[in-house]
């Protein structure tokens, strides 16, 4: 059965596995939440060494660059903070030191909700999308568990709500109207991803005309499924 409109959640947790894509999976609804007063952590898996289409590039000084990217995109939205755990971008999985350190966050952070990927799309050819995803399952099941990381010193913490972005059997939308924009503002602070994500290269003013379009498509798209004019599409897990 189709769900829209949670209630405003007072805590939320996003992990996404690169910089950015927070911004495409849930951007809206986060500045939604945060704008009615819920407080939103992010946390970033890998460090976004490889997300450049020049081979010349230096890893280290993209590393630096997709940080404050992501750190700008996160003040549009509202974001109160961001971590970042640094995996080698294209090499995380799910060894017990990531475990750890994803439970860790959940812990620290106690939200109620947590957005992540969705682990099953096999149309999601990026093994870090297919990967975090099941991470962050994982790590939510140590971390409610005491006897999971017991040396971390923090108060397990169970979360009411998972809801997966990029599912392709989505089955909650959020409303996102008013903020939208936000969305596709927060997207354009990853400059560094212009032209190997958002397709702005060569023709700046009419690429940029068609990126827009592109994610304003997206959330009508997403939006008709509930009967709206533009929404955020998620799968959600309550069994937890």
């Amino acid at each position: 059965m189709l769900t829209t409109d949670l209630a405003v959640p007072e805590r939320v947790l996003a992990v996404g596995a690169h910089p950015d894509d927070i911004e495409f999976g849930c951007g809206a609804t986060i500045a939604k939440w945060a704008d009615a007063g819920a407080t939103i952590h992010c946390c970033i898996c890998t460090d976004g060494s490889k997300g450049s289409w020049d081979p010349d590039a230096d890893p280290g000084a993209l590393v630096a660059t997709r940080i404050a990217e992501q750190e700008d995109a996160a003040a549009v939205l509202g974001v109160k903070a961001v971590e970042f755990l640094g995996y080698v971008d294209g090499e995380l999985d799910d060894a017990l030191d990531a475990r750890e350190a994803v439970a860790a966050v959940i812990r620290r952070t106690r939200p109620d909700v947590v957005f992540t990927h969705d682990p099953a799309p096999i149309a999601r050819i990026h093994p870090d999308h297919r990967r975090a995803g099941y991470l962050v399952l994982d790590a939510i099941v140590a971390a409610r568990d005491p006897l999971f990381f017991p040396e971390q010193g923090l108060e397990p913490h169970r979360p009411s709500l998972v809801l997966l972005f990029e599912s392709e059997q989505p089955d909650h939308v959020e409303r996102i109207d008013a903020t939208v924009d936000r969305k596709i503002a927060s997207l354009l602070r990853h400059r560094s991803q212009w032209r190997s994500t958002m397709h702005i290269d060569d023709r700046p003013e009419e690429q940029h005309a068609a990126f827009v379009r592109e994610v304003r498509d997206t959330a009508a798209a997403h939006g008709l499924r509930a009967g709206v004019r533009t929404g955020e599409a998620f799968r959600r897990f309550t069994d937890l």
